[in-house]
């Protein structure tokens, strides 16, 4: 059905997509993975118009298209959910989806009809959105799925999809590739940009793999495995698994109290929370998104209103309930938050200015009496981080939006690290992030863990948090549901409890 031509793409000096070739048949479902960096998600935006290639031709139906704009492509039945939000914040659900196609007249939007679609649509793939509800007051998982319905919505012949089950649990996972594989059996066509290889070979019945923005090889499913993927992405064996010694844990570092945080619109989202992380253990936090997590860190790291956190907060043995966000950084407590856009860069500054968000008042980063910043000390800082982090391209004074998702993450936990805290709060460590760069974060976490350092760590990704966990907390409707051992605890048992059931 897609047919890329010899399509080459730069971005100044980056050549992102170097004379790629790759072809899509119809009614398959054709999984593209590579490393972040590796150009994946740059040539399906360019199959979607959303960027322009240099160069190379795009083929619909055997027939050259020109596709330059998202327009263009959904006019020849492409849709795409992109890996990064393209949402307006203060816009519902439903004016959100029609953007572009909007029923009605000119004069007259009928919203009324395209509710009732979406809702149906809501329904049918069990996303669980309502169509009134304004973007801004949903978290990241939901804000995914009002993408996905954005494509569902405008009847797609291909569907790209990038990284879409980040936010599902695993039985919601299962269901969603059932889903998949009735559009497959009534003819439409799929194409998945994942890091997830498990997935990968459940779903897809090809795989082209790319490295540095070539192609370099394509695969039927049936005949690879993970690690012959992983090797072909990275160029080298992979570690497929997180290899660590059992925690040392050491004196309590974080208490929670009977914590509890309200919502803007005054119902709880952490409802009655009591529980402990000691130095030198990872704490996981489990649960479909949308159950508390976000406003469980959020508030951890002093940036929810005061008047809605009550119960009772301790650092060392320290009531910090009311402290700042700024004074918690000081006693030692760092952040790694979900959403990287919104919380964690400045994305028209650039990796120098980055690195020193949170330490932009410290010595060395300031002189002369606290009152200028040095800049031959930042442009220090942030090559150490760079390096340290392999963050690509290693260029300081490049913007933060240049950088693919996983780098970006890379240059946040560098900087976080950089801190030598004491707490780290982590949400979606590697959310987006391709699987030699997950290997390298996942080792950095343990190493933190090992150093000393009490970590709190929240993922959507199950697999992930059971791997890092030493301790696993289940949540559900912003309480802990139970406690169960990363060790010995199935994904069945776990995923049942993140829905609401009981072990």
């Amino acid at each position: 059905m897609l047919e890329l031509r010899d399509i080459t793409k730069r971005f100044g000096e980056v050549l992102a997509n170097d004379r790629i070739n790759i072809k899509i048949t119809e009614g398959t479902i054709h999984a593209i993975v590579g490393e972040n960096g590796a150009g994946k998600s740059t040539i399906m935006r360019i199959a979607y118009g959303f960027y322009t290639a240099d160069s190379g031709e795009i083929l619909v139906d055997g027939q050259v298209r020109r596709i330059d704009t998202p327009h263009d492509a959904i006019a020849q039945g492409i849709g795409m959910v992109h890996q990064h939000f393209m949402l307006v914040e203060n816009m519902t659900v439903a004016e959100n989806i029609v953007l572009g196609s909007e029923p009605g007249s000119a004069a007259a939007l009928d919203l009324k009809s395209a509710s009732q679609k979406i809702r149906a649509l809501s329904e049918e793939f069990k996303l669980a959105i309502n169509p009134s509800a304004v973007i801004e007051t949903l978290s990241v998982g939901q804000q995914q799925r009002v993408e996905l319905l954005k494509a569902l919505y405008r009847d797609a012949r291909l569907l790209i999809l990038d990284e879409p089950t980040a936010v599902l649990t695993p039985q919601e996972v299962e269901e969603f590739f059932t889903i998949l594989r009735g559009m497959r059996e009534q003819g439409k066509t799929v194409v998945i940009i994942t890091h997830k290889l498990d997935e990968v070979l459940a779903i897809s019945d090809e795989v082209t793999v790319m490295r540095d923005g070539r192609v370099v090889g394509r695969v039927k499913t049936k005949d690879t495995n993970a690690a012959e993927l992983a090797r072909m992405m990275v160029g080298r064996d992979v570690l497929l698994r997180v290899e660590k010694p059992d925690a040392d844990a050491g004196a309590t570092v974080l208490s929670l109290q009977d914590l509890r945080v309200m919502g803007m619109d005054g119902t709880p989202r952490v409802d009655g929370l009591t529980f402990d992380v000691r130095a030198g253990e990872v704490v996981g936090i489990a649960g479909v998104e949308g159950n508390g997590q976000t406003e469980l860190i959020e508030s951890l790291a002093g940036l929810t209103e005061p008047e809605l956190v009550s119960g009772r907060v301790e650092f060392e043995g320290r009531d910090i309930t009311t402290a700042t966000a700024k004074e918690r950084k000081q006693m030692g407590v760092a952040h790694i938050p979900e959403d990287r856009h919104r919380r964690g860069l400045l994305l028209d500054f650039d990796l120098a200015e980055n690195s020193i968000l949170g330490v932009q008042d410290r010595e060395p980063i300031v002189s002369f009496a606290g009152v200028m910043l040095d800049n031959g000390a930042i442009e220090r800082r942030a090559r150490q981080i760079i390096k340290d982090f392999d963050v690509r391209p290693a260029n300081p004074a490049l913007p933060a939006r240049s950088l693919s998702g996983g780098n970006q993450q890379k240059l946040i936990i560098g900087r976080e690290f950089d801190l030598h805290p004491k707490l780290l709060l982590v949400a979606q460590p590697t959310r987006g992030v391709d699987i030699g760069a997950i290997e390298f974060i996942h080792r950095k976490l343990i190493a933190l863990r090992d150093a000393g350092c009490a970590i709190l760590l929240v993922s959507a990704e199950l697999e992930e948090v059971t791997a890092l966990a030493d301790r696993l907390l289940v949540i559900h409707e912003g309480k802990i549901v139970g406690e169960v051992d990363p060790k010995v605890a199935t994904t069945e048992e776990i995923g049942l409890m993140m829905t609401g059931g009981h072990r």
